[in-house]
């Protein structure tokens, strides 16, 4: 049986913490959900970290689709969280609702999560009210990087983190189950979080919040472009990946690879018959 957003909540309310970890394909999904997370994110960091753009921001729906279903077939215990990408959201509540029911209808995902507070509160009570789990997500938004100059803590004003706060407290009051708080100072993070009645979900944001999330590739080393200084490195499997590929490459131009032990035999009769069959022909 899936995890569900009321299990969520009844976490925060034991004092025990949740782990959360995206996810992007099969053969991960069914890694990270045979460990025993409770929620896996699809997020749309899979851009930089599987599609290889330079942030976010160009990840489509149908991009997001496709690995979202990958996911929920390969995890079968998780709740799993489909990221609304840039622009699905925004224009109106019926373009949010319309694609946030893609990502339930066809995706098989069981919760979307989406950036902002505020200004997307409207969205979120409305996604809700149709019976689509909503997380929220304030703090840095990749999404809005143009707008905010970058990636950098925010909420270090006291206009500013008052300002999350404000965000926080509208998205719970709009339906949302949890809140993702991205890189803001760890005291604003802890107020937040005792502020509120659901989750919050840390990225960056020190460790009072009711949860983490880390994205895969950072943690495993797998992504080797730049490492955020809230990532903790938990494996290096690039290096494993990359002297893997080269004892490979060795042995195939060696001729050490493939042996018998990787190689299928036939019976010698059947041999003989074609031997004869292919050179008695001639």
């Amino acid at each position: 049986m899936r995890t569900t957003i009321r299990d969520i909540r009844e976490m925060k309310k034991r004092g025990e913490k949740i782990p959360m970890i995206t996810a992007y394909d099969y053969t991960t999904a069914r890694l990270v959900d045979e460990a025993g997370f409770p929620i896996i994110l699809v997020g749309d960091s899979l851009g930089q970290v599987v599609l290889g753009y330079e942030s976010t921001i160009p990840v489509t729906m149908e991009e997001m689709l496709h690995h979202v279903k990958a996911v929920v077939r390969g995890a079968k215990r998780a709740l799993i969280v489909g990221d609304m990408p840039f622009m699905t959201y925004h224009t109106s509540v019926d373009e949010a609702l319309r694609n946030a029911a893609r990502f339930i209808q066809e995706g098989g995902s069981g919760a979307v999560k989406l950036e902002g507070g505020v200004t997307v509160a409207e969205k979120v009570r409305r996604l809700v009210e149709c019976g689509i789990p909503v997380m929220g997500h304030i703090g840095l938004t990749p999404q809005s990087i143009h707008q905010l100059g970058g990636y950098r803590v925010q909420g270090k004003t006291a206009k500013a983190a008052q300002r999350l706060i404000d965000d926080a407290v509208a998205l719970e009051e709009a339906g949302a189950f949890s809140i993702v708080l991205e890189l803001m100072p760890t005291p604003l993070a802890r107020l937040i979080t005792e502020r509120l009645s659901i989750p919050t979900i840390g990225i960056g944001a020190g460790p009072d919040c009711d949860g983490q999330v880390q994205v895969f590739h950072d943690m495993m080393g797998l992504f080797t472009d730049f490492v955020p200084r809230h990532a903790k490195q938990y494996a290096q499997l690039a290096q494993v990946i990359r002297e893997a590929l080269s004892l490979y490459l060795k042995e195939v131009k060696e001729r050490q690879f493939p042996t018998e032990k990787q190689s299928y035999p036939l019976d010698e009769g059947v041999l003989s018959d074609l031997m004869a069959g292919v050179y008695g022909g001639r």
